[in-house]
This record gives structure tokens, sequence and C-alpha cells, in this order.
């Protein structure tokens, strides 16, 4: 039968490389710790730690058994909590990163009216256009927005976002209004991060570069460009659907309008989805929808 005895001394020595520190995070003494990690080794028949005066180091079968066995005790840990916040008022941190102009505008407000609902919970949160490892950052939730990269990761659905090509009154009664996709080399266009803009043309997706004298990495200064008359532009709903609605902004080339993007919850699947996650991922969903 399998024994778990100084299998959880053994982890926590190895990540610390301290039989002190890992007595003290296990809130024991170094001479237990040392018992329980020497017995282990004597019931694997093999050497996991070399130690030293100064320093404790892996063994080759050490590093071997550490890489088996930390993601069975992170495992172990996170089962135990999820079954402790069954009992009690979700607690503890979160984790969450999200993309900057979509985590400021949407994610945030949300999430401050979640953390109203849930006061012990708190949480971590960090806006960013990059893609982090969620694993190696210790993220717990990530809202990513498109098409997702294969991965290990888990995925769920929250909402999904419309981009349009729209410009102002005053740049159209200028310009005038382009009704084909050909015609956008004759037009001023605002170009974002990148200068390519996305279309569907019947069932074909299809990227297209596009000329302009005007570029910004930020939606707000695009969207303020367009209202001012310098361009077109290509944006999601959340930065010109107001401006739209008021007749601020008017879409062009509606007929050639880019499908809906996924809106996406993405969390590790070595990661048990603990009820605090679970209720946060739940509230995005019925709100963001």
């Amino acid at each position: 039968m399998v024994s778990w005895e100084g299998v959880i001394e053994f982890v926590r020595v190895a990540q610390y490389g301290s039989f002190t520190r890992a007595s003290k995070h296990l809130s024991t003494s170094v001479a237990q710790v040392s018992r329980r990690v020497a017995a282990l080794e004597a019931r694997l028949g093999c050497k996991l730690l070399h130690r030293s005066t100064r320093t404790v180091t892996l063994s080759e079968a050490g590093q071997l058994f550490f890489a088996q066995c930390q993601p069975l005790i992170t495992g172990l840990e996170e089962a135990e909590r999820s079954v402790s916040e069954l009992q009690h008022a979700p607690r503890g941190l979160i984790r969450l990163t999200a993309p900057v102009a979509f985590g400021e505008s949407y994610i945030a407000p949300l999430v401050n009216q979640f953390l109203r609902h849930y006061p012990d919970i708190s949480l971590e949160c960090h806006f960013t256009n990059a893609t982090l490892d969620l694993i190696e950052q210790r993220f717990d939730l990530a809202v990513r927005i498109g098409k997702l990269q294969d991965s290990t990761l888990m995925a769920r659905k929250l909402a999904s976002r419309q981009s349009y090509v729209c410009a102002s009154p005053q740049y159209i009664k200028e310009h005038g209004e382009p009704f084909t996709l050909s015609e956008l080399k004759h037009h001023r266009c605002l170009k974002g991060s990148l200068d390519v803009w996305r279309f569907t043309v019947g069932d074909t997706q299809k990227s297209m570069s596009v000329n302009g004298k005007i570029q910004y990495n930020s939606g707000h200064a695009l969207k303020d460009a367009a209202l001012r008359g310098l361009g077109l532009v290509q944006l999601p709903d959340y930065y010109v659907q107001e401006a739209m609605q008021s007749g601020q902004l008017i879409e062009v080339l509606s007929q050639y309008r880019d499908a809906p993007e996924g809106i996406w919850a993405i969390y590790p699947h070595n990661r048990h989805l603990t009820p605090k996650i679970r209720l946060l991922i739940d509230f995005l969903e019925s709100n963001l929808a």
C-alpha cells in the first residue's frame, strides 16, 4: 500500500532547500522532519537529498520523486481547502489577470461588485495585454479575448465581443463612405497595435492591411481620433457602442463585419477549481452576458 508518510516533509524540504524552513512551514520540529524524510528514503531504498552543513540539494532520484510528488501535494491541499470552503463563506486570495482596456472598463467594476458580496475574499489583479504563464506566475484565473492558443489550460466562455468599422459623420461628409473593402486604400485608417483589420467575406475570415498616418496602442485614443473626424477605425463594441448609439460614430462596411470573438475565463487544469474561483467565473459570466 502507498504511504504518504514523509512525502509532505520531503516536498517542503525540496521547495525551501532547508529542513529548518520546512519545519517552520509545517509547524513541527526539525528533528521530526528529518526523521520522516529519512524513513521515506529507507522505504524507497535510495537517497533523495544530499545534506551538508549549509545546503540541502536533490539527488537524481530526489529530482524525479519531487517532480512527481509536488503536483499531488498541491492537489491534496487544494482539495482540502475546497471542502473547507464548502462549510464556510468563501475566503482567501484570488489572483486574476485580464487585458488592460477590457479589464479596466468591465472586469474591475464587476470584480469590485463581487467582492462586496464576499468580504472574506482578497484579490490581486494584474491588467496586461501580455499572455502570462498562469502556472509559473501562480495566477488562479485569466480573462482572455479572441482565439485561444492550444494549451493545457481549461477554458470557459463568458461572453462575446463584436468589432465595428466606424467613422464620424464629419469624416464621412468630407471623405465619403466606403462600400467595398477595396475602397479602404483610398481612406484614412486609424491603426492600432497591428495594421491589420479583420472582415468576414461570405463564409471566410479575411485579414487586410490598412493604411494610415495615425497609430495608437490605445483603444481610447483611437476612438477619440475617430470622434474628431481623423479617420475610420475598427474597434470592439465596448469602445464604440455608446458613440454609435448617440450618432457620434456611424458604422460602415457592416456587410463585412467580422465574426464575434469569445471572451474566456482561463484557469490551470491541474489546479482544483475552488468554490471562490467558480463563484467568480459564474458571476462574470452572468453579468458580462
